[in-house]
């Protein structure tokens, strides 16, 4: 079912209307016209049944007996007919800040991964009609949607070194395929998701110290690994410049001590201590 915008005539005569017959009921009572006056006293009830009030990013969703009418957006004070079912539905845009929850992610790992997901009505008659209850139907297709979203992508690269796309690197494409996701799912109810994005993601606590030692692990091995290249690149360097400007000459054992001796000062955590060789390389 799709929307149909109705515009209503304006309720300001009507409403004028209606306070006339409550006078006209008051001034029958006075004079003793009984009938007339409860007449006149139902006509007003009747009237004030059919003005409303359309507030700013509020609308109506009007139906009679089953049959669906149309939907007032427009602002202001407008007359309908006073036998109408009138729903309000509210057009403002709503915050959804889902629940953490506890997920596997493409790899099988434990993850907690929350979303925070802003999303208004546009089809009025969708939301009122095609499902029960669009505020339930929001929360419960947002918290699949992200179920969907951690299963379809690994937390990092340390398993998976071939993988293009995290959900921890990968933020603004993450957050795009759930905002898709979600317009997809939310369709059928009317609903538009102006913006998605998650707002928490970190490992389960059974895996959270395992994998913060495996990250610190690859953390050392990478620093070290670009420490020996520095260190390799300083010591051919040196020998280079040795041999260069001919500073001293070095058999391919001396020069198998000095690059041991290099390494091991350029590589070490701390500061070194110079040993003094009183004698000779041979002796």
């Amino acid at each position: 079912m799709n929307e149909k915008i109705k515009t209503p005539i304006s309720g300001f005569a009507m409403l004028g209307f209606a306070v006339l017959c409550l006078a006209g009921t008051a001034f029958s009572f006075t004079q003793g016209i009984i009938p007339l006056g409860i007449l006149l006293f139902f006509v007003a009830i009747i009237s004030f049944m059919g003005i409303i009030i359309i507030n700013p990013n509020e609308s109506r969703v009007l139906t009679f007996f089953g049959t669906y009418v149309g939907t007032v957006k427009e602002n202001g004070l407008f007359f309908v007919n006073p036998l109408f079912k009138k729903q309000s539905v509210s057009l403002r845009a709503r915050n959804l800040n889902g629940q953490s929850l506890k997920v596997n992610d493409k790899m099988g790992n434990p993850i907690e991964i929350a979303a925070v997901i802003v999303w208004q009505v546009n089809d009025t008659a969708k939301a009122t009609f095609s499902v029960d209850n669009y505020t339930q139907y929001v929360n419960i297709q947002s918290e699949a949607a992200v179920r969907h979203l951690a299963g379809s992508c690994p937390y990092d690269n340390l398993e998976d070194e071939n993988a293009t796309l995290t959900l921890r690197d990968g933020a603004d494409k993450v957050n795009e395929m759930l905002e898709n996701e979600l317009n997809e799912r939310l369709a059928p109810a009317g609903i538009t998701v102006l913006e998605a994005r998650i707002s928490h993601l970190a490992y389960a606590p059974e895996i959270a110290g395992a994998m913060l030692q495996r990250q610190q692990a690859t953390a050392v091995v990478a620093a070290r690994k670009q420490i020996v290249e520095g260190a390799v690149g300083m010591v051919q360097m040196a020998l280079e410049k040795l041999s260069e400007r001919e500073i001293v000459h070095l058999d391919e054992e001396r020069k198998a001590a000095m690059v041991s001796n290099l390494l091991v000062v350029l590589c070490a955590e701390k500061a070194v201590s110079p040993v003094l060789n009183a004698g000779t390389l041979y002796n």
